[in-house]
């Protein structure tokens, strides 16, 4: 692994055992693409790949036929205006008005590890070995401004992160109005388009089309990541699927608004662009200052989705997720929410905590409604203090009765929100985001405190850290309920309206570090009404997010699968809710939604005391086979087998790091008549090894890792034949089994 510089021929190599990445210095001084993909040999000259053949109606950057013509090559950081026509990765305006640029290179670095990024989530390395940088330096001598291309490439993953920082060493202002984290120009246009989109209880849906020229472009202005797009785009190739062929992966470490794009121009080349999103984005450099993009990271696989997919998931829970929490045992909660809503006292929770208790779980978590006034969700928010009227003890007499149960205690907050209702607006109405002199919108009856103000941050943390203090707190849950409306601070001058977006997302990141440095022992569980800001940066402190504010076990089968793509299991909150389901309104199984759930951190959203004995005997083992095989399942590898998003049936499964125990999860959505006979081919196991298969705990039979793999495991189902409601063998809508494989010893 490393990165080489061939200076005879001006081009850089970034390599590891799988993958190779190229780019070279053009004839302008500026940084041409040549390859990214499988390895190829180091010693080669690549400048053939850069091809410059005459094209009517074309400008040139030199005179005279068949110069050079940035419209007609591939680019690592381009610029529109000076015969490149093409979406640009960045734009400046300048004191005279022109945005026309001319950075060319100066000078490179090569050093072993990786920088980290000031006030930014970013991957990480922990010993120089593990990866290797390179940081170009551009400079446009007209502006004086430099521009530094940063690229990691990892020694064990085929993962290459990029970042650019921009720095004013002139005497004038400039305005950076586009700022991509990266762009990569393919030499064809011969992929498919990936996607997670969709909204609030069904996040993360698998969307797949054909590119064509043009622009195929997903992004946000909402001011969070949000649930309608995801910041990943996968590209694969035609007759890739999960299993085999070329996929490229780009996944943004940012959590506000961003834009992830393909551009296919007229000659078939795709220019993937991804970072801040452009529009109402507008960062003023003032001379002597620096700005620093978000990171992207992209993964390249000839194997498969399900290979890209693992790629993702070693990277964010190994480079991505830090602290205590990063390997530890996550504790199996229950979650108060939906057992009471807002209507609880003290009495209530301990009731609901004793039963928890005596079933296994490990972590009780107060939900919204115990802080100040708030008594439903028109007051409070933005008072962080308990209501002793509820709690006698407060949060402190609380916690200390939960422990005493041998539990440990948990606790929700929404620290980014205030009430009108509340004496912190009382104080402080200048505090929200709004335009002066327009009508202030709402969500949920909540306005959006204004975090790129310093002092509101400040507020804000010794706010929370009092009780923090005051109280053994072991978890958060960090809930964000509203996107941003009115996004103007009355802190800043005209000129920095632009920046405000970016600021407040940085006045997050800010928090969430002060308190993690403060409160290392403390396990943060991120939420935005569910999946709205599951992304990589929320990952970097946050261990896990809450997938979805949809618990139903068949709508999470699409959110947890879709999820699946970047975000490894340990990240997802996945929780057995009461039935009919809150949000669907649907009945299904305590079996189904426990096998659906262990894929996941797992835990509770009801009140325990509500269920039959027998009910109670089922969630006990529920818990008791999630604390065998949870080590398992979150540092497991996870293969896609069958997808709800094309078929009746979905299946996964997860294989230890040994490859000698599997989990198999595998559920039918509709019940069939006369179904056919069916065998789930399996992966990653040992082809010599003999597994003994066990069925909902029942013995199945003892096979090799070869036959299930290659015949496929057996999972016909009573709907093949006539049911017989009599002696119990007969299907249902909402079927699930679960399957342990276990090499047999000696």
């Amino acid at each position: 692994m490393g990165i080489v510089w061939h200076e005879q021929v001006k081009e850089f190599h970034l390599f590891n055992e799988e993958i190779s990445y190229v780019m070279k210095i053009l004839p302008n001084g500026q940084l041409g693409h040549l390859y990214f993909g499988q390895r190829v040999p180091l010693d080669a000259d690549y400048s053939y790949l850069v091809e410059t053949c005459y094209r009517p109606t074309t400008a040139y950057v030199f005179p005279g036929v068949g110069g050079l013509s940035l419209e007609h090559v591939r680019q690592e950081y381009p610029a529109y205006g000076t015969t490149d026509f093409r979406m640009p990765a960045y734009e400046l305006l300048q004191p005279n008005g022109s945005r026309i640029t001319d950075f060319v290179y100066v000078s490179h670095k090569i050093t072993q590890g990786k920088p980290r990024l000031e006030g930014l989530p970013a991957t990480y390395t922990e010993k120089p070995e593990e990866a290797s940088t390179l940081a170009i330096r551009l400079r446009d001598e007209v502006l004086q401004v430099e521009i530094v291309l940063s690229y990691t490439i990892f020694s064990q993953l085929n993962v290459i992160s990029r970042s650019v920082e921009f720095s004013n060493q002139g005497e004038t202002t400039c305005y950076l109005n586009r700022a991509m984290s990266m762009s990569l120009d393919l030499p064809d246009r011969d992929y498919a388009f990936m996607q997670l989109s969709g909204w609030w209880g069904r996040e993360r849906a698998v969307h797949t089309r054909k590119l064509t020229p043009g622009i195929h472009s997903i992004g946000s202005l909402r001011g969070q990541s949000g649930h309608v797009h995801n910041p990943l785009m996968l590209l694969k190739r035609p007759h890739t699927d999960e299993f085999q062929g070329e996929a490229i992966g780009c996944s943004l470490v940012y959590s506000g608004n961003f834009l992830a794009q393909a551009e296919v121009d007229t000659f078939d080349v795709t220019r993937l662009t991804m970072g801040i999103h452009p529009f109402q984005f507008s960062w003023q450099l003032k001379a002597g200052e620096r700005f620093q993009t978000p990171e992207a990271v992209m993964v390249y696989t000839p194997r498969g989705l399900n290979d890209l997919s693992q790629t993702f998931h070693k990277l964010y829970a190994q480079h991505l997720v830090r602290g205590k929490w990063r390997d530890a045992v996550r504790p199996i909660l229950i979650n108060n929410w939906e057992a009471t809503y807002f209507d609880f006292d003290e009495e209530k929770l301990l009731a609901i905590a004793r039963k928890a208790q005596a079933a296994g779980i490990e972590l009780f978590v107060l939900d919204d409604g115990w802080f100040s006034t708030r008594r439903n969700d028109t007051s409070g928010l933005g008072d962080w203090w308990a209501n002793t009227e509820l709690l006698p003890g407060g949060i402190k007499g609380l916690a200390a009765k939960i422990n005493a149960l041998g539990m440990k205690f948990g606790l929700w907050v929404e620290l980014e929100m205030v009430n009108k209702d509340s004496d912190l607006y009382r104080q402080h109405p200048d505090w929200i985001l709004h335009t002066p002199c327009r009508r202030d919108s709402h969500g949920r009856n909540q306005y959006v405190l204004d975090f790129s103000r310093p002092e509101v941050v400040d507020y804000i943390y010794q706010s929370i850290a009092k009780i923090l203090h005051g109280a053994n707190v072991e978890y958060i849950k960090w809930d964000m309920n509203r996107s941003i409306t009115e996004c103007f601070s009355a802190a800043y001058p005209a000129e920095q309206q632009g920046e405000i977006f970016h600021r407040y997302i940085l006045g997050v990141y800010s928090l969430y570090e002060r308190l993690l440095q403060e409160f290392p022992h403390i396990l943060f569980e991120s939420c935005a009404s569910g999946g709205g800001r599951f992304d990589p940066g929320m990952l970097y402190y946050a261990p896990q997010a809450w997938t979805s504010d949809d618990s139903d076990g068949i709508e999470r089968l699409k959110i947890q699968y879709g999820t699946s793509y970047a975000y490894p299991l340990a990240t997802m909150g996945t929780h057995v809710s009461v039935t009919p389901n809150h949000q669907v309104l649907r009945n299904t199984s305590l079996k189904l939604r426990g096998d659906v759930a262990y894929f996941g951190t797992f835990g509770y959203e009801m009140d325990l005391g509500k269920l039959t004995a027998a009910e109670l005997a089922e969630v006990r083992e529920q818990i008791a086979f999630m604390k065998r095989y949870r080590n398992l399942i979150h540092s497991g590898t996870f293969y896609r087998l069958e997808s709800p998003f094309t078929g009746n049936i979905t299946a996964w499964m997860v294989v230890a790091r040994d490859q000698r125990t599997a989990i198999v999860g595998y559920y039918k959505i509709l019940n069939e008549v006369c179904a056919p006979y069916r065998r789930l081919k399996l992966y990653g196991l040992l082809p010599d090894c003999p597994y003994t298969v066990l069925e909902d705990g029942m013995h199945k039979g003892i096979f090799h890792g070869s036959e299930l793999m290659h015949v496929g495991l057996v999972t016909t189902d009573y709907s093949a034949g006539e049911a017989k409601r009599d002696t119990g063998e007969f299907c249902t809508d909402f079927w699930s089994r679960l399957y342990v494989l276990k090499a047999c010893e000696g």
